[in-house]
């Protein structure tokens, strides 16, 4: 029975135990005891190792100090030392004093999250909107440039990629602010120029990504796309001087 280190359930079952794990090695974790205590069983079943360990998370460079109980035993005869009980937990002073714990997950540096935006104009290059919709989260949210209805959904987002594709949109990022200081989680807005390859027209438009780190990669969580007001106005206020004459 396991009571692991970053989730609150213990895993009993095998099937929980992979779950855990699944999760846990996205942050490409590895240990090194800092301190140890052996315990060795006198029928020689059973064993145990009790102390401190340190580990790296690759993903982020983070160092998490913890302290461990393993039991190991042998069952049904076999020679195989198996771990019958895993109990990880964090230093109890790293807790309390909240300020000096190392943030667990997966961090991105400026450029990197600017590198998905370049990643999701790869894929309206390809003109493929279920390439497109493979850039969004599960249970995303579009509020797209040339729709009044918000996407929701992986279908809902194909669909509008399936109409905006075919003008073949290529944005060009005119200035933007990424924010990446959280694990797990970037944020990149700004101002956005798209040329739409069929008719050669552009269109000026700001632009909001949030990024989540889900299922081993980052993903859109939040889209939000528009025309620069300005311009919006202007065309507006465009057409009611047409309609005051043709009326």
């Amino acid at each position: 029975l396991p009571p692991p280190t970053v989730s609150d359930p213990p895993c009993a079952a095998r099937a929980s135990r992979h779950e855990y794990f699944t999760n846990f090695l996205k942050i490409k974790p590895q240990g090194v005891i800092t301190d140890s205590y052996v315990q060795i069983g006198d029928d020689g079943t059973w064993c145990q190792d009790n102390g401190l360990y340190e580990f790296t998370m690759g993903a982020s460079g983070a160092k998490v100090q913890g302290r461990y109980t393993f039991v190991y035993t042998k069952k049904d005869g076999s020679d195989e030392w198996k771990i019958a009980h895993h109990h990880s937990s964090m230093l109890p002073e790293q807790i309390v004093q909240k300020k000096d714990v190392p943030e667990l997950g997966v961090k991105l540096t400026q450029e990197e999250t600017r590198g998905l935006y370049s990643r999701w104009n790869d894929a309206l290059a390809s003109l493929d909107p279920e390439k497109v919709a493979d850039c969004y989260a599960k249970e995303p949210v579009l509020l797209p440039t040339v729709s009044d209805a918000p996407r929701t959904d992986r279908q809902a987002i194909v669909d509008y990629f399936t109409d905006f594709l075919k003008m073949k949109p290529q944005g060009v990022i005119q200035q933007g602010f990424t924010v990446s200081d959280k694990p797990n989680w970037a944020k990149d807005c700004g101002t956005i120029e798209f040329t739409m390859g069929a008719t050669g027209k552009k269109v000026q438009g700001r632009y909001t990504f949030v990024y989540v780190f889900e299922d081993g990669d980052w993903k859109i969580a939040h889209h939000h796309s528009s025309v620069m007001p300005e311009g919006a106005f202007a065309a507006m206020a465009k057409v009611e001087e047409i309609e005051k004459i043709v009326c």
